[in-house]
C-alpha cells in the first residue's frame, strides 16, 4: 500500500509539474537592472494602431538572452503575460488575449520585455500598441503563388480568418506541373465585402470565369469574336448582378539586368459591362490608342473609376511608348442604373503630368477618399519598388501619399475594410522578393498609421512560406463553397456562353 501511495505521489508531482510549465502565467521579475536599449523584436510590431478583433500579435524577440518575458499591461493595470524560455518566440495565450484586447478598446496597451542574461534580467524600453475602437473584417482572401510566375503550380486561393490563425483552402489547382490539367487561377472578387457573391477566373486549360452566389458557382465562358481578349480585372456592382470587366491584351517580360524582375505591360485594354443575370455583355469604352483597365465602383454603384494610359507617343509617328514611359491616370464615368448608360470621362488623378502612374483605384466605404498605387510607370506595381499608396480626398481634391504605411519597396494591391477604417495591402519591404500582407489603420482624418505584417502562430512562417501573398480582399464572412464543389464544375463543365451586345 506504502509502494502504491508513493508512486501516486510522484504521479501527482510529475502531473503538477507538466500543467505548471504549460501555464499561461508567467511571473514578472521584479529583480531587474533598467536599461536604454529598445527590444529588437521580429516582425516589428512597435507602436503600431491595432484592430480589436486581430489574432495574437506573436513575435521573436532578437534582443540577446537566455530567455525572456513579455508582459502586456492595459492602461486599468489589466496584464498578460508570456516568456521563451525554451527560444526567442514569444506566443500569448489566445483567450486572455482576446479578453486583453476587449478590455483595451480605443486605449494604449503597454508592452514590456525582459531579457535574463549574465545571471540577472534586463528590462528593455518598453513599446505600445494603440487598440482601435474599430474592428477589421474578419476574413482576408488571398492567392499564393511562386515569385517566378514560370508554372502554374502549387497555386491555389485561400481565406485567412484575421481573428485567429485558421487559413481555409478555397481552391487550389495542381501539386505538380501537369501540362493536361495546368490551370492559372486569379482576378478573386467580392460583392459589397461579402462571399454571397464572388468570382474568380481560370486561365488556359478549363478555362473560364467562375461565378459563385450563395451555395451553387457556374462556369462562364467569356470567349467571342467580339471579345478578342476576353474578361480580366472584375468590380462587382455594390448591388446588383453587375460587373465591370476590363479585357486586356498583355505581354510578360523577365528582366535578366533589372532589380525589377518581372513587368507585364497592356498591348490592349478597354472596359466591359457584363448583366450576370441576362449573361449579356457590352464594352463600356473600345478604344485603339487607350488602355483602360482596374475599374471600380463607387460605394453607391453611381459612378464608375478607371485607369487609363494613352499607348502611343505624343509624335507624328505614333510610336508605341517604351514599357518604361507608358504612364496610367484615373478617371470617372458618371453611371445611370435605369439606362444602363455611362457618361464622359472626368480627370480625377493626373499622374502622367508629374510623372508618375497609377493602377487600382479604390473607393471607401463612405465614398470620400480615392484609394491607388503610383509608381513611376505602368501599371504592374507589384514589382515597381517606386510603388506607394496614395490617396485623393474627393471632398477637398487633395492628392497625397500615405507616408506613414508605405516603404522604400513595392507596396501595391490593396483592399479597404467594409468600414473604411483598415487598409490590407501587399509589400515587399521585408526582403524586396516576396509579397507579403502588411495591414494600415486609415484614421477618420484621412492619415495612415505604421502599417503591421499579418500575425502568425509561429512569426517565422513569415520568412517560411516561399509564396507570394497576391490580391488580398477583405470580407465580412467565409467563402462557403468547398475546394470540392470548385474543382468540379472547373474540370466537368464547358462553361455557359455570353451574349453579346453591339450597342
Amino acid at each position: 500500500m506504502k509502494t502504491v501511495l508513493y508512486l501516486f505521489s510522484i504521479l501527482l508531482s510529475v502531473l503538477t509539474g507538466i500543467l505548471t510549465a504549460c501555464s499561461s502565467t508567467t511571473d514578472e521579475p521584479t529583480d531587474f537592472t533598467e536599461v536604454g536599449q529598445p527590444a529588437s523584436i521580429y516582425p516589428d510590431y512597435k507602436d503600431i494602431v491595432i484592430p480589436p478583433n486581430i489574432a495574437p500579435l506573436n513575435f521573436l524577440v532578437r534582443t540577446p538572452g537566455e530567455k525572456f518575458v513579455v508582459v502586456l499591461t492595459s492602461s486599468e493595470e489589466k496584464k498578460l503575460s508570456a516568456s521563451a524560455a525554451h527560444g526567442s518566440t514569444v506566443q500569448f495565450n489566445a483567450e486572455q488575449w482576446k479578453s486583453l484586447l476587449a478590455a483595451s478598446r480605443g486605449k494604449d496597451i503597454q508592452i514590456q520585455v525582459y531579457t535574463y542574461t549574465d545571471r540577472k534580467w534586463i528590462r528593455l524600453q518598453p513599446f505600445t500598441w494603440h487598440v482601435a475602437e474599430e474592428e477589421i473584417d474578419p476574413f482576408v482572401s488571398y492567392r499564393l503563388i511562386e515569385p517566378g510566375y514560370s508554372y502554374y503550380r502549387q497555386l491555389g486561393l485561400y481565406q485567412r480568418n484575421l481573428t485567429n490563425f485558421q487559413e481555409e483552402v478555397i481552391y487550389e489547382n495542381n501539386r505538380t506541373f501537369d501540362y493536361e490539367d495546368n490551370h492559372c487561377i486569379n482576378c478573386h472578387n467580392y460583392q459589397n465585402y461579402s462571399t454571397q457573391k464572388m468570382l474568380f477566373h481560370v486561365r488556359t486549360n478549363h478555362s473560364g470565369t467562375i461565378i459563385a452566389q450563395g451555395e451553387s458557382a457556374e462556369k462562364i465562358n467569356f470567349r467571342h469574336d467580339s471579345i478578342p481578349f476576353g474578361a480580366v480585372y472584375p468590380a462587382w456592382h455594390p448591388t446588383q448582378d453587375w460587373i465591370l470587366f476590363s479585357s486586356n491584351k498583355t505581354g510578360q517580360a523577365f528582366h535578366i539586368l533589372n532589380e525589377e524582375k518581372v513587368e507585364v505591360v497592356d498591348m490592349a485594354s478597354d472596359l466591359l459591362f457584363y448583366d450576370a443575370k441576362q449573361k449579356e455583355v457590352k464594352y463600356v469604352c473600345r478604344t485603339d490608342s487607350l488602355l483602360e483597365t482596374f475599374p471600380c465602383w463607387s460605394p453607391a454603384g453611381d459612378k464608375i473609376y478607371y485607369c487609363v494610359g494613352s499607348l502611343y507617343q505624343d509624335t507624328p509617328a505614333a510610336q508605341p511608348k517604351d514599357f518604361n514611359t507608358l504612364r496610367y491616370d484615373i478617371v470617372s464615368r458618371t453611371f445611370q442604373a435605369d439606362s444602363q448608360e455611362f457618361g464622359d470621362e472626368v480627370m480625377e488623378v493626373d499622374c502622367d503630368s508629374v510623372g508618375r502612374s497609377a493602377s487600382v483605384p479604390r473607393i471607401s466605404p463612405d465614398g470620400r477618399y480615392l484609394l491607388f498605387t503610383s509608381g513611376e510607370y505602368g501599371q504592374f506595381h507589384i514589382w515597381h519598388k517606386s510603388a506607394d499608396l496614395y490617396v485623393k480626398d474627393l471632398k477637398t481634391d487633395t492628392v497625397y501619399p500615405l507616408q506613414e504605411a508605405n516603404s522604400t519597396d513595392a507596396d501595391s494591391y490593396h483592399s479597404w475594410s467594409s468600414n473604411g477604417r483598415w487598409i490590407i495591402f501587399s509589400s515587399r519591404r521585408d526582403d524586396g522578393s516576396y509579397t507579403r500582407l502588411y495591414i494600415t489603420y486609415f484614421s477618420p482624418e484621412g492619415k495612415a498609421s505604421k502599417a503591421f505584417i499579418l500575425p502568425q502562430k509561429d512569426p517565422e512562417q513569415n520568412m517560411k512560406r516561399l509564396k507570394s501573398y497576391n490580391v488580398p480582399e477583405l470580407t465580412r464572412d467565409q467563402v462557403r463553397i468547398s475546394p470540392q464543389t470548385f474543382r468540379q464544375v472547373i474540370y466537368q463543365t464547358q462553361g455557359s456562353p455570353i451574349t453579346y451586345k453591339n450597342e
